[in-house]
């Protein structure tokens, strides 16, 4: 059993945030994520969208350029490539961000952690006994009751970000932050876009 000042379960933005800080105070930490370090925030989330939102901004630049002057002429979105824009993006940012928690000496475990005692958490067989247990778990899209999640004509935020095409119309379900930021890409993109939204604003 591996005995530390610090164990946190979950890489995402919470978990190595909480990683660095530690280990910046001198505390002997094990940084434990089953997927991907960086989490949610990094692969699926705020980093993936502003790079779409970039490429729209580009897109609707382009449309607006003899405002400024300048002629230009848009001629359409290339998904394929912008996902490898997309995808470039996220691969730097992650590559860094291992390079921080391993300059830190940060223990790094890959493997679905579980809680097994206040103290302890068990992964791949090993486990890690802390001071201080941090769970910093993450989230995952949810869906409605009765709405049939199929990954091609209903799809999570998670789906979209893989979309190798321009939906030609897109009801956005939910008006928060990342259902506003698809509905701006795919409007840039070109798509007719409805978002629908309980609350008033």
């Amino acid at each position: 059993m591996a005995e530390f000042d610090v164990v946190i379960l979950g890489g995402g933005s919470g978990g190595y945030a909480c990683a660095l800080r530690a280990s910046q105070l001198g505390l002997k930490v094990v940084l434990i994520e089953k997927d991907k370090l960086g989490g949610t925030c990094l692969h699926r989330g705020c980093i993936p969208t502003k790079a779409l939102l970039h490429a729209g901004e580009i897109a609707d630049n382009t449309r607006n350029a003899a405002e400024f002057g300048v002629k230009a002429e848009f001629k359409g979105i290339d998904m394929p490539a912008v996902n490898q824009y997309k995808d470039g993006v996220i691969s730097k940012l992650h590559k860094g961000l291992q390079g921080l928690v391993k300059s830190r000496a940060v223990t790094y475990v890959e493997g679905a952690g579980k809680l097994v005692a206040k103290d302890t958490v068990e992964v791949n067989g090993q486990r890690y006994t802390g001071k201080n247990v941090v769970l910093a778990t993450g989230s995952y899209a949810r869906t409605l009751p009765g709405l049939e999640i199929d990954g091609k004509q209903i799809v999570t935020s998670d789906h979209a970000l893989h979309l190798d095409y321009v939906p030609k119309s897109v009801i956005v379900l939910g008006g928060g932050v990342i259902g506003c930021e698809f509905a701006s890409v795919w409007k840039s993109f070109g798509a007719d876009v409805t978002i629908i939204e309980a609350l008033p604003h």
